[in-house]
């Protein structure tokens, strides 16, 4: 079975103005490469054959940084989305979808093993699987707990908050396009 990944390139980028005045998001160098090809390389060699890159803005200039991907050895093919469809919406538009497949942002940085969480999604037969990190956040505030009556339960001065964040990568199987308006 070839392993086959999406990635959300249409971004505009805002946050990380002026750089994106030039380029796209997906081509922001890290190092000496745009993050979008760390990524590539990434996928490439957990033993991703097929890429499909969702894209909008600036891109013509992410389609002539990677034409077809035979530079990394893999198959790039590109789905333009006319407006921007939120973070699965470009999965309706990418007409053979296989069953099961990647689906991740083109600006995640990460050392996740993407053939072994491709391979947990399978192996349990999973609609969608979400890749998630904990992460510990320190407050800097004292916090309040209130019980009945608006009364005082507890004051915890600058906790420790914990939380299970998505990291933007996920597994999806072909039946999840039912939920996506």
């Amino acid at each position: 079975m070839s392993k086959y990944a999406i990635i959300l390139a249409g971004g505009k980028g805002t946050r990380l103005k002026p750089y994106t005045v030039a380029l796209p998001k997906a081509l922001v160098p890290i190092g000496d490469f745009p993050i979008l090809e760390i990524i590539i390389k990434q996928l490439a060699h957990q033993g991703f054959e097929r890429i499909s890159l969702t894209v909008n803005h600036q891109a013509d200039i992410i389609k002539a940084y990677f034409g077809d991907g035979r530079k990394w050895n893999v198959k790039i093919d590109y789905s333009f989305e006319d407006k921007p469809l939120g973070t699965m919406g470009p999965l309706t538009i990418i007409p053979d979808l296989p069953d099961d497949f990647l689906v991740m942002n083109g600006d995640v940085l990460t050392n996740l093993n993407y053939h072994d969480f491709y391979e947990y999604h399978i192996q349990h037969k999973n609609l969608f699987t979400v890749s998630g990190y904990k992460r510990t956040i320190n407050s800097e505030f004292g916090v309040l707990e209130i019980g009945e009556n608006n009364q005082l339960t507890d004051f915890k001065e600058k906790p420790l908050i914990h939380y299970n964040v998505s990291m933007g990568i996920y597994m999806g199987n072909r039946e999840i396009l039912k939920f996506i308006p």
